[in-house]
């Protein structure tokens, strides 16, 4: 990695693991599919017989990597694994986890879900000591770290190695005998408990426990690490918790809909979100469409608040990804068409409210807008079930730089006029804190939406951060 370079962080990852079930593998791959959604440039597996740890991770989508022959070759009865999606430019198989080393205690494989925020200081200061890295990850700092305690057992070696970052970080570790799940103080990234058959499972989503069948047990807590051996299940408080820093975006796009997240149904959060958005952003309009899928709930709930009709007007094609490849600058326009196409037959000389999860640079609105108008739409009311996102995220969820950010350069008539809505409206933060139960916002990190990042940041000295 170039001299002052920042590590590629584990940005937008999902989590799973088990322990204590013949087929911890073939389970494995079933909660990372359920966790697609969390990551689709890499996956990878690490499973355990006991004696043994065997791995396997690859570029690509769970379905094509986990072949029968592959899980064939990942046999025992525990196993973590991870989905990933990276930052531009560090898409390389380098980089896909879990990671695994061989250390004075053995071997150690690791999942990691956040991103560290000081992890290229403590790169430079190993690096120094001799240290030689084989990854760009942020997460390879904390197995240096590890690797170099002094510590008699692996929960102190964690322990003192975590004691030195700071960021987020939801955590799976596997030995040859134990799985061990860890949680940052303030919670920022999502992890749940389950049991099935007598066996434990780990899980970023619930929605991960609920395709194979597990019972959902609670969440990991902030600041907490849980120990599953042959001995059974151990807890305990690793840090306590300052504040509570869980994700608010998990709630508005990130997690799937039918997933219980930090204690509430992700569904029905983006309903009420959507209720409170009509109250604060009516609009005249015959019918009330969604940016699919994630703009569903929000809908609905818009429509049930201020008695629209609502409809299908846009159909999302599932069988394009990110990679897609476009092969001259003049046809880039075609790329949302691509994923998103107008039912016109819906459109055709109506008023319509369509409701998005959020504007990130514009582009794509812009190009829904029109697409929508071209359709036939007589006016389109843009409305956003999330507040303006004016900041960017350095806790496990890729968003662009502030200058890349619409909303932080420009007011909310100026982006009207950009994506040529008719009228645009945005959910406020107080309504967003209802929605999810916390009206003051002291339990959620919202700093993509307001600026105040709860930890120092020192990875990323930008000018204007403001930290509480």
């Amino acid at each position: 990695m170039a001299a002052g370079a920042l590590p590629s962080s584990t940005l937008m990852c999902g989590i799973f693991g088990i322990y204590g079930h013949e087929e911890a593998s073939n389970l494995a791959y079933l909660g990372l599919h359920a966790l697609q959604h969390r990551g689709q440039e890499s996956a990878g597996m690490v499973a355990s017989d006991g004696k043994q740890l065997a791995a396997f991770k690859a570029m690509g989508h769970v379905a094509d990597i986990f072949t029968e022959a592959v899980l064939k070759g990942l046999p025992g009865s525990a196993a973590i694994g991870h989905v990933r999606y990276s930052t531009a430019g560090m898409s390389e198989v380098k980089n896909a986890q879990p990671f695994m080393v061989g250390y004075a205690g053995g071997k150690l494989a690791v999942a990691h879900n956040g991103n560290i925020v000081n992890a290229t200081a403590l790169r430079d200061a190993l690096e120094k000591e001799g240290a030689i890295f084989q990854s760009d990850s942020d997460t390879e700092v904390l197995v240096h770290l590890i690797a170099r305690s002094r510590e008699a057992t692996l929960e102190k070696r964690i322990r003192e190695a975590l004691s030195r970052v700071e960021g987020a970080y939801s955590l799976l570790f596997l030995t040859e005998g134990r799985l061990i799940a860890v949680r940052d103080p303030m919670g920022f990234r999502p992890l749940v408990l389950g049991r099935l058959r007598g066996g434990h499972v780990l899980a970023s989503e619930t929605c991960a426990l609920d395709l194979i069948e597990a019972e959902y047990l609670r969440e990991i807590q902030p600041g907490e690490m849980v120990v599953i051996s042959e001995a059974g299940l151990e807890t305990k408080t690793l840090f306590p918790s300052p504040q509570l820093g869980r994700c608010i975006f998990e709630h508005v796009y990130f997690a799937r809909p039918d997933s219980t997240l930090f204690g509430m149904s992700v569904y029905e959060a983006r309903k009420r979100m959507g209720r409170q958005l009509a109250r604060e952003q009516p609009a005249q309009g015959d019918l009330v469409i969604a940016v699919p899928d994630s703009g569903v709930p929000a809908a609905i709930g818009y429509a049930q608040e201020s008695g629209i009709d609502y409809d299908v007007g846009l159909i999302r094609s599932h069988y394009i990804g990110r990679t897609f490849i476009e092969p001259q600058q003049s046809i880039r326009h075609f790329g949302v068409k691509l994923k998103l196409s107008a039912v016109r037959e819906v459109l055709k000389g109506k008023r319509v409210v369509v409701i998005d999860d959020s504007i990130v640079r514009g582009t794509t609105s812009r190009k829904i807008v029109k697409m929508l108008k071209a359709a036939g739409a007589t006016e389109v009311h843009l409305r956003i079930s999330s507040p303006p996102t004016r900041w960017p995220c350095y806790y496990g969820i890729d968003t662009p730089s502030r200058q890349e950010l619409i909303a932080s350069s420009h007011t909310e008539e100026e982006i009207a006029r950009y994506v040529t809505a008719d009228s645009l409206g945005y959910l406020s933060l107080e309504g967003l804190g209802a929605a999810v139960g916390d009206p003051a916002g002291s339990s959620f990190c919202n700093a993509c939406f307001s600026g105040k990042y709860l930890t120092a940041l020192a990875d990323v000295p930008r000018p204007n951060l403001r930290v509480v």
